[in-house]
Order: structure tokens, then sequence, then C-alpha cells
């Protein structure tokens, strides 16, 4: 193979010590890279570019298995484009995490019986930059635990002055287009954090609550609403029902009285109403519900709020003061002292929005905040994919990213918390508005003052793509490294940073979009398919698995259950079976190396190559095929499994075995053989690096003598000198002999374990193989299946017929050949009821008729197999001795 013009031949490298320890190599092995500058991305270079950008973890985080998994298969993405050749940039970072980072550092301050309000705001945040340069960021070490090959001198925080500087001047661009306004809109506000809250920071969870139904009116002008918030009756301004619910008509335009209140209020007919729910009629309270603020915008109702920021009553009464869960009791007990109540189900599961961070109960209120405008911007992300500009992996996941783009509110970007981007919109004492750009001065002078929000932690994130890159200058980077060339990220924030990534990118770049595809990937879940959860009990902390059982494991296990758009269940057994498989590459490549496996010069010329070394390089250049085709279509599952079954079934546990006997035997042979292996293994060594780094960089630096796979050539199909296939070496007649063999190994060493017999026992056999393809095998086939020459007084009590040749078996005296009999038949027997199910059922005209094509299959299917387990116990009843 050719290698890259960096890597220099090295001395010969040590032997390789008995047993895999991956402790002592993980971290010493990441360090080299670093210090080597392999994950470096040079903007001025001639080499196409790769970029992809890390979903940015917040610096509150820790490593945790989602991130293990979406980092593994980004890993293994960019670890390929740099063996390819590409300029690889994999651009790492941090989010600011708003709201998390600042309840982090409000607790610690709680330790020392102070609140934020103490310190005053300059030194809050100064206070929160001194906590994140300390104790943030903990998950960029365990990102290198994990092999992540990020170009770390490149890495960004989403606070830091040249992202602030992006934050500003698209803020200011989207101000001047009248894309950001100012206005009251009922939002998601938790009394808790006291700040507005993003649909993603809100987790809805089923509560137990009170369902009670109250008569509003008297007499003929009554109506019973239901409410499982009676707290907010008290902002009722008005009841609404549906234009054509006839059971109204008579009500619609006239008032009616409020319980408790002493006010009158109308009656609205509005067409949001469904008349089949319930009464018919519902209250509308516009200042603390979405869908009611609506109706009274339609309506030009008031919008009175009973609330404070804190949840609190503030209505005028004898509710007034009350926290607004004591409220409810205590205005439900005023309505049932009035007679009301006409029903009340308590408890009443429903569904109820809760803050993900301090988990108190949302409130939707009335509030003054900033909006943008997002109509425009989000027809335009639409579009982009709509016409193919952009690409969602899998196709299938489209739908739900339609049904959200083409459906989105404005979005509310501001936050009332100290931490973060503050707007930068001054206010002058004459009510002058001014936004200023990061270049602009900032109005001064008696009067003026900044707003006091800051932005919405997605507001920054969303221009992660090109504010990472130096944006809004026109750096090098940007001109090298946007578009990114693909997006890899979970289909559950597809609606929140991906959405917001397309409408910034496009509306910031010119309408050049922020990456030409969207590969989605699934949930990790316990083996069970359950969330993940430490309520649950079943979180597992990556780090623990990587201790035990090595990074490569932990990364493998992951990739090897990456389907698309499709979670992805994990347990530990399943690491553990990863783990015994790094040791098996291991174990193999010792193997090679002991019997002289090398890379170096040309192949042989197919002339001198066995049919063993023709069918493993044909099976190896359709193995490159196959997960170069994989790795396009983002299947890393498919193509992990692919190179699981090559090197451990194919190249170690038969190549490896067919070729002991040409090894032990030394001469010419096994020359031809080693450097056969050691082609095998280069490759199938670069093939499993982007997945399995740290075990492949230590067998292929030690096997090749040469610098290091991560700046090694992809591999190509192999070329075999003398054989004229320009696209690979394959062999079809290579790929059948070597079949035929494994179906004689197969059999024989299943009648053995039919037989009773161990795997290490030996038996005298004879072999028929003249006039197959099976002869040049002999050796190796009685090496593997540990059957001796027949002697003089060997007697054949058994007799396969296989793959057109016979083996003869000497079992005397190693089997109970009476109980051997019984077993047998009761299989017979047991086979044959079920062909005679299968065949009865398929001979039934009235079950074909009705019968799915899919059950059908199956019937047929478990015929052949009858038919088939009849023939084959037929046999070993007949190859027993007699009695």
């Amino acid at each position: 193979m050719t290698e890259n013009s960096q890597q220099q031949p090295a001395a010969p490298a040590p032997e390789l010590p008995t047993q895999y320890a991956p402790a002592e190599v993980e971290g010493k092995l990441y360090e080299r890279w670093v210090e080597r500058g392999y994950f470096e991305a040079d903007a001025e270079s001639g080499k196409p570019p790769f970029t992809v950008v890390i979903p940015p973890p917040n610096v509150t985080g820790s490593l945790h298995l989602g991130h293990a998994f979406e980092h593994t298969l980004i890993d293994a993405l960019t670890r390929r484009k740099r063996m390819q050749g590409y300029e690889t940039l994999w651009q790492p970072g941090m989010d600011h995490a708003g709201i998390a980072t600042q309840n982090v550092v409000e607790r610690e301050l709680a330790k020392e019986g102070k609140s934020r309000h103490d310190l005053g705001r300059e030194a809050f945040v100064e206070r929160v930059w001194k906590w994140k340069e300390e104790s943030g960021g903990q998950i960029s070490g365990q990102m290198k635990r994990l092999g992540d090959g990020v170009a770390w001198s490149r890495e960004r925080f989403t606070m830091d002055e040249g992202l602030s500087k992006a934050v500003q001047t698209i803020f200011k661009k989207l101000y001047d287009d009248e894309l950001i306004y100012r206005a009251e809109r009922i939002i998601n506000w938790c009394p808790r954090c006291l700040t507005a809250i993003s649909d993603i920071e809100v987790e809805y969870q089923e509560d137990d609550g009170e369902l009670v139904s109250v008569r509003y009116g008297s007499g003929d002008a009554e109506i019973v609403v239901a409410t499982t918030r009676a707290e907010t009756m008290l902002g009722d301004t008005a009841v609404a029902v549906h234009p054509d619910d006839e059971r109204y008509k008579h009500l619609v335009g006239t008032e009616i009285e409020l319980p408790l209140t002493g006010r009158r209020i109308p009656v609205v007919a509005d067409e949001h109403v469904d008349p089949e729910f319930g009464t018919g009629a519902v209250k509308v309270t516009p200042a603390h519900d979405p869908n009611d603020f609506e109706i009274g915008q339609r309506h030009g109702l008031p919008n009175l709020a009973v609330m404070d920021e804190r949840a609190v009553i503030t209505a005028h009464g004898p509710f007034q003061g009350l926290d607004r869960l004591e409220a409810r009791s205590a205005i439900v007990a005023a309505l049932r002292a009035e007679g009301r109540i006409v029903a009340e189900k308590r408890p009443y599961v429903h569904s109820v929005g809760h803050c993900s961070r301090c988990k108190t109960t949302i409130e939707p209120r009335l509030s003054l905040q900033w909006w943008v405008k997002v109509a425009p911007l989000a027809k335009e992300a639409g579009d982009a994919v709509r016409d193919g500009r952009v690409k969602i992996h899998p196709k299938e996941m489209e739908p739900r990213y339609f049904g959200w783009v083409d459906n989105l509110h404005d979005w509310c970007i501001s936050r009332q918390l100290w931490w973060g981007h503050r707007i930068p919109v001054w206010y002058g004492p004459g009510g002058e508005v001014v936004c200023v750009g990061p270049d602009d001065e900032a109005p001064t002078g008696e009067g003026w003052h900044q707003d006091t929000d800051v932005l919405d932690t997605w507001f920054s994130s969303g221009l992660w793509p090109f504010s990472t890159l130096g944006w809004p200058e026109q750096t090098p980077s940007v001109e090298k490294f946007y578009p990114n060339s693909v997006l890899v990220t979970g289909y559950d924030i597809l609606f929140f940073w991906v959405a917001r990534m397309m409408m910034f990118g496009l509306y910031a770049m010119d309408g050049t979009p922020p990456f030409h595809t969207i590969a989605l990937h699934g949930m990790v879940r316990d083996q069970f398919g359950k969330k993940m959860s430490k309520s649950f009990g079943n979180a597992v902390n990556p780090l623990d698995w990587m201790d035990k059982y090595g990074s490569d494991a932990v990364r493998f296990t992951l990739a090897r259950g990456a389907n698309p758009g499709v979670d992805v269940p994990i347990g530990e057994d399943w690491v553990q079976g990863s783990r015994n498989f790094a040791n098996k590459i291991w174990n193999a490549t010792r193997f090679a190396l002991m019997n002289g496996a090398t890379v170096e010069g040309e192949l042989p010329p197919v002339e001198q190559l066995s049919a063993t070394d023709r069918w493993i390089l044909s099976r190896l250049n359709a193995t490159v095929a196959e997960v170069d085709a994989y790795y396009e279509d983002y299947q890393f599952a498919k193509l992990s499994d692919s190179l699981f079954h090559f090197a451990w079934d194919e190249v170690f546990d038969w190549y490896v075995e067919l070729s002991k006997t040409t090894f032990f035997a030394g001469g010419e042979e096994a020359k031809v053989s080693a450097r056969v292996l050691g082609e095998v293994l280069d490759v199938t060594l670069r093939l499993l690096h982007p997945v399995v780094p740290f075990v492949t960089e230590t067998l292929w630096t030690t096997m090749t003598g040469r610098e290091s796979l991560v700046v090694a050539d992809w591999p190509k199909a192999v070329l075999v000198p003398g054989a004229d296939a320009p696209g690979g070496f394959r062999d079809d007649a290579a790929e059948q002999e070597i079949e035929l063999v494994q179906q004689v190994v197969t059999e024989v060493r299943r009648f053995r374990s039919d037989q009773g017999l161990q795997p290490g026992q030996k038996v005298p056999a004879e072999l028929t193989l003249t006039g197959t393809a099976l002869a040049p095998h002999e050796a190796a086939i009685r090496q593997l299946l540990r059957l001796q020459p027949a002697g003089e007084d060997f007697h054949a009590t058994a007799s396969l017929p296989v793959a057109g040749a016979r083996v003869a078996l000497d079992l005397s005296g190693t089997i109970d050949v009476e109980a051997e009999r019984k077993r047998l038949a009761k299989d017979l027997a047991a086979a044959e009821k079920e062909k005679a199910q299968a065949h009865g059922k398929l001979g039934n005209e009235a079950f074909l008729g009705k019968a799915p094509d899919n059950v059908v299959d199956k019937i047929r299917a478990r015929l052949a197999k009858a038919e088939a387990d009849i023939e084959r116990i037929t046999e070993q009843l007949a190859a027993l001795p007699e009695k």
C-alpha cells in the first residue's frame, strides 16, 4: 500500500506483549497524536475540505453515553476522511449553557449564604467566569479518553470574544431587517429560575392534579367550564364557545358573572373551541395561557395578570399573597362554599410542563420579551431541504423536519438571566431604542441603560457552524471550511438546534446552508430499550466502562448499534464482547508477527498464491467496497458488523487457521502466505482504525514500523501482480473452493458435537477428496478437525458425504452407541412431525388463500429445515456402528 509522504519507515518494532492492556496504551497514544498535530486543520492547504462541528456540550456537563455515542460516529467519519486525503476539521468547543451554568454558580453561592444579588451583576458574572476556568469543561478531558480527534487549537466557547462579536453582528442585522422585535407574548416561565425558557427546556410529565367543573353565571345565563388551574380564573376575561354551538348561541355577546371576583365577563364565539370536548365552553385567561392569549387577541380582550414572577397571586382579594398552589386549594374551597362546583375529579392525571433545570412547574406568563420573526427564515430552511441543497439522512426524518419548520412560531430569544450574551439594545431617557453592533459606540449619558436580559443559549449555538470559523470576518477558515460537510446529531434536537442553524446559516451566509447533510441518529438506551436515567437506576458512566474494558470496546459497541435515526440499546455484556474482539485482533496479529507476516515488497504474483491466499484477498476487496458504501450512507452499524465478521470469521477463524499448516511447514509457500497475511492485516487494521483507533494503531505501527494510522492512506482495492483486475483483485473460483472447505469443516464439526466429542479430541479418519477442489486442503482440514490418519486397525463406524467428498470416522470407544441411537431417533421423530405439520398447512388451499405471504414463507422455511434435519439425522443414524 502507498503511504502518505510524511510516513517514514522506522526501525523494526518490538514484539507485542502477550496481552493487550488498554490502560497502558490509550493515554500515551492520544498524547502522541495531539503533540504531532494530526488533528489540526490547515485552512491554506490544497486538500479538499471535510468539516464537522461538535454539537457543543454544556460547560457544566460531563461525558455521558449519548456524548460517547455521537462522538464515536463523528470521530469515525473524520478519521476516515483524513486517511482519504481530506483537510479534515472536527471543530471542538463548549456552550455557555445560560440557565444551567447560572444555577450551578448560584448553588455554590448559596453554600456561602449568599445570592447573586448580594454580589451584583458584574461581580456575579466574574464569579461565573472563574468557575468556568476552574471547574467547567471537564468534558474536554473525557473526550480525550474516548479518542476524539478534534482540532484542539481551534477550541471555541460560545461566550468567547470572537463568538460574542458574531452574536452582536447577527442580532443587529436581524434587528435592522425588522426580523427582531420586542412584544408582550405568552412564554414558558420558571418561577424558580425567574426567566423565560425555551420549549426544549420544558420537560413534560404525567402529574396527579384535579379537574374541577365550575358554574359561571346563573339561571339562563349559566355556563359550566372545567379547569385544572382554578387559580387562574381570577384572571379570566371571557368565556368562549364555538360559533355553531346551539346550546350557547343566546349567550354570545352577553356578559355573565365571574365567581369570587364581582366582575362580569363577556361570552365570545371562537372556532378554536371544540364543542365536543367537555361542556363545549372554556374559560379564557389571556395572560396565563397561550391559546387563551390568541383568543384574546382575536376578540380584543384585556390581559389581566394575576401572578407575579414567583407565581404568587397578585389579584386583589382574600387570595392575594398566596402561592399559586395554595391559592388553587383556597379558591376551590371558596367556590365549593358558594355552590359553584358542579363536579370534581381527583386525582386527574395530565401532562404538566416542568423546568428541565430545577423541575419547578412551568407557568405560562404574559411577558415583554424579545422575539425573532421566524416565518421568512423558516421558509428558507424548509426550501433548502426541499430543493436538495441539504439532505436529511435517513430520508424518513424529512417529514418531521418539515412539520417543524413549516409551522414555527416566533422565537422568544430573551432570558431574564445574568450569565449569557446581553441583548445589545440601549434605552434612552426619552424612550429612544438603539441597537448596537460590535463596531458601534454604545450611547452614553444620563438616563441611557442597556437591556438587562440575555439571549437564549440557542441563539449563539445557532451560529456555531460559521462563528467558530471567525465570522463575521471573512477568514481563510470561513473560505475553506464553510459550509460544513455533515452535521451528525440526534433526532431529538432536530427542531431546536438544527432548525436554528439552518435559519441563521442561510440568512448570514447569503443563502448558503450550514451543511450539506444532516445525519440523524437515535438515543442510547439500556439493553431492554428503556431510556437511561439516574432516576431509573440504569444510567451508565461511560468512563467506568472505558476503565474496565478500554475505550475501543465502548466505541465499537456504540458504533455497532448505530442504525440511522434509530435508538441504540446497549448493555455491559455487549461491551465485554467488543473487548473480546479487540483481544482477538491482538492475538491474531501476534500470531502473524511470530510467523513472519510482513508488508514489505509487492504482493507475490497470482500464480504463486494458493487458493486460500486468493480467497482471502478476494474477500478483503469485497469488504473494502462494502465498508466504503456503508460509510457513504452513514450505516455505522452495518459497516461495523461487516468488519467484525470479516476480521473475526474470515481472517482469524478461517484464513489464519487454514494457513497454519503452511506456516508450520515453512518454505516458499509460507513466505507467500506471510506476505498475504501482512497485506490482509494491514488493510483490515486501516479499515477498523476509525472505529477502534487505539488497538489498531498499536498493532499497525508494530507490524509495519511506520509512523501512524491516523495519517496513513485509507485502503483501496488490493491489486495482485499478474491478475487482470483494474478495480481490485477478485477470484470467484477461489471463494467457491474455500466455501467447500468451510462446508466440510462445519458439517464434520457439527457431527462431532452431535456425537458428544470434545473439540480437541482426536479421531482416526479417512478422507476421500480425490476429484474435488478439496484435495489440496487435506492437511488443513485434518488440522482443523483434529483428524488423525487411519491406521491398520481403522474401522469406519461413521461415513459423512459432504461437498462432493466423504469423511469416514472411526468412533470406536468414543461414544455410547445405543444412547446416541435413541437420541437421534427422538430428534428424527420430532423433525418428521414438524415436516408433516408444515406439509399439511401448505397443502390446505383454504389456509393458503387467507394467510399473509410472510406467514406462508415462514411455513415453507420450516418445511425446508425439517427436510434438511431428516436427511442429516438419517445419515447420522446410518453412520453409527452396528450393535
